[in-house]
């Protein structure tokens, strides 16, 4: 057998080099045909890695998706996690409330998934229903004759220990006289008249001494006496705090105690109920009916008066009553406040203050219980971001935190809200190139990220392949509105593509690209009146997409053909 000669050289006709597709190789006559349907094409790889870490539910076992740009990963992860979460029980909602024992500290309640914006009307009607029922109390004539029964009880003490107190007076000769100064002893004579200085000056030494030895006795009776109208005194103030307190923890308990029957299931509502109970009770004085303020700034008085109830209301933060499913949250600007949180300011006469009214929830927070997808190139580049997002992951928990804390600068008095369980399935989205990067620098990485989920910028031209490919077109077209395409256009699109792979038996799995061809190709047709895009559409889409890129490569031609500049 003779052989070739390799010396010669083997000349390729230029449809050698190209991958022609036979149009009627597609099974329809135009896309609007194919089930529009959403489809990955030829990344069997990723999707077994995704569909793994969303079914993973042990701690660390979080997804990286890498791949570049164009490759479909991040529309691909969108569809599938919805899929998921959709499939996932609704989490419960998240609340703040004030903490009665440690006020700096704010309390975190969960109520039932989607019931936070009903408990936080039960309890704004609940204060309400309060302030109705405890002025009805203050006002009853039952309430006021009690009242009376207990004031007169001990002003007939006092007035008994004061009756004594002058029968000893009148025995030792003198007279007691009350006034807003304090009391005063005065010597009287035997008819009863006061002895004024002047005439107790005339008086003998030795009854003036007597006068003043039985003075100095008795100023000691009015000393043991006023200590002991003063005791009286407390205890009817405390008998009176507590007679209020009764009525008050009477007129209020049947309407907590209906409220814990409602939330039966949460203990800890129940126990934040049972603290609101007392703190009712401890400050009754701010449920009794007010004179309208006199002051010189209204405003400013009002707000005083508002004040006390504000430390009853629900800071509702994470509200999941509008969804179907577990969350899915896409942070597209993952600062550090927009991940975790942040407790706000308001200015008031020249200070910034704020309450746990002011608590403001953060990206963890939202997507607690379900899903929360990031470009890793945004965390990476927000600062504090990423070690935030890690310490979330490695502890369990969202805290919501000044940055001024976390960089150790001079502290400030502020809240510190109660950290919020966490349990979210963080979904990175970055190039191959960082994912190494992060493995080699970062243990920490490794430990939080275990699942890689690959997309690649190729795919094998298979007959699978290419009717996947034909799907994905059809789907562009029903999901924008566009003109479909024809089986020739359609062949035309997937020729391009191989040529993008630069590979007869391969297929660019760059869709950004192959999207722009889709819609570019739509708009020409509709621009020369087709209602179906033909292959003379595709054809001058990528004609005029080259066109519009490549000024710089026609003068390097002219300049090689004998033109002198750029």
């Amino acid at each position: 057998m003779a052989q070739r000669d390799l010396r010669t050289p083997h000349r390729l006709s230029p449809d050698q080099l190209r991958w022609t597709c036979n149009p009627n190789s597609l099974p329809f006559k135009t896309t609007a045909e194919i089930k529009a349907d959403e489809v990955i094409v030829g990344q069997d790889r990723a999707v077994r890695a995704l569909e793994l870490g969303l079914t993973l539910q042990q701690p660390g076992y979080n997804v990286y998706i890498a791949g570049p740009v164009g490759t479909g990963r991040t529309t691909y992860a969108r569809k599938k996690v919805q899929a998921v979460a959709a499939a996932k029980p609704v989490p419960p909602d998240w609340c703040y409330v004030y903490n009665f024992q440690q006020p700096d500290q704010p309390a975190a309640l969960s109520p039932p998934a989607g019931a936070g914006a009903k408990f936080r009307k039960d309890i704004d009607e609940l204060i309400e229903e309060l302030k109705d029922a405890i002025r009805k109390v203050f006002g009853s004539e039952t309430f006021e004759t009690r009242r009376r029964e207990v004031v007169q009880s001990f002003e007939q003490r006092i007035a008994d220990i004061w009756k004594e107190l002058e029968t000893k007076a009148r025995q030792l000769g003198f007279a007691i006289q009350r006034s807003p100064a304090g009391i005063a002893t005065v010597p009287v004579g035997p008819s009863g008249e006061p002895i004024t200085p002047e005439l107790f000056n005339l008086l003998p030494e030795e009854q003036r001494n007597e006068i003043t030895r039985r003075g100095r006795a008795l100023q000691e009776e009015v000393g043991e006496v006023l200590r002991k109208v003063r005791i009286i005194e407390r205890e009817a103030r405390d008998a009176m705090r507590e007679l209020e307190q009764r009525a008050v923890s009477s007129a209020a308990a049947h309407p907590i105690t209906r409220l814990k029957e409602r939330y039966a299931d949460h203990p800890k509502i129940g126990a934040y109920l049972d603290q609101i109970l007392a703190d009712v009770v401890e400050h009754l004085d701010d449920f009794k009916e007010q004179e309208e303020p006199a002051a010189p700034f209204p405003l400013a008085a009002l707000m005083r008066r508002q004040e006390p109830f504000t430390r009853y209301r629900v800071n509702l933060v994470v509200d999941n009553s509008h969804l179907r499913g577990a969350p899915v949250i896409e942070e597209s600007n993952p600062t550090y406040y927009n991940l975790l949180g942040k407790v706000e300011y308001r200015g008031e006469f020249g200070a910034l203050v704020t309450d746990f009214t002011m608590i403001k929830c953060g990206a963890l927070q939202q997507a607690n219980g379900g899903f929360l997808t990031l470009q890793v190139r945004d965390v990476l580049t927000n600062p504090l971001s990423w070690e935030a997002l890690k310490r979330a992951l490695k502890s369990g928990e969202a805290r919501i935190e000044n940055i001024g804390e976390q960089l150790g600068l001079m502290p400030t008095a502020t809240l510190r809200p109660e950290p919020i369980p966490l349990d979210v399935k963080v979904l990175l989205i970055g190039t191959a190139q960082i994912f190494q990067l992060l493995y080699v620098l970062d243990e920490d990485f490794r430990k939080l990220f275990k699942i890689k989920a690959e997309f690649d910028v190729e795919v094998e031209r298979t007959e699978e392949a290419t009717r996947a490919y034909a799907q994905a077109v059809g789907a562009i077209c029903s999901r924008q509105g566009l003109r479909p395409f024809d089986r020739s256009a359609v062949a035309r699109v997937l020729e391009q593509s191989a040529r993008m792979a630069e590979h007869q038996q391969r297929l660019s799995t760059r869709f950004n690209e192959m999207v722009e061809i889709v819609y570019e190709a739509s708009a020409w047709a509709q621009q020369a009146g087709h209602d179906v895009v033909a292959v003379v559409d595709v054809d001058r889409a990528v004609d005029e997409k080259v066109y519009r890129s490549n000024r710089i490569e026609e003068r390097l031609r002219q300049i090689r053909n004998g033109g002198n500049r750029l």
